[in-house]
């Protein structure tokens, strides 16, 4: 996404979608170390849309430990 439909999206939103992509970048780093992956540039495409979600959530006054805090508090169990 671009920064601009980032912006439009609410704190809620963004701090999923912080999650949903940390969750994502995780699996890939871990079917990388076991088999070769189909689309290895995707590593780097979620590692900058973590960053420019990370990026927003700070001009709004999220520190990494808020962000952090919200993701335990709305964990899915």
């Amino acid at each position: 996404m671009k920064p601009f439909e980032l912006r439009e999206l609410s704190d809620e939103e963004l701090l999923r979608k912080y999650f949903e992509l940390s969750d994502e970048y995780f699996k890939l780093r871990i079917r990388k170390v076991t088999e070769t992956l189909p689309n290895p540039l995707r590593l780097r495409t979620i590692r900058r849309e973590i960053a420019r979600v990370l990026t927003i959530l700070r001009e709004r006054g999220y520190t990494k430990e808020k962000v952090l805090l919200w993701g335990r508090k709305n964990a899915r169990t």
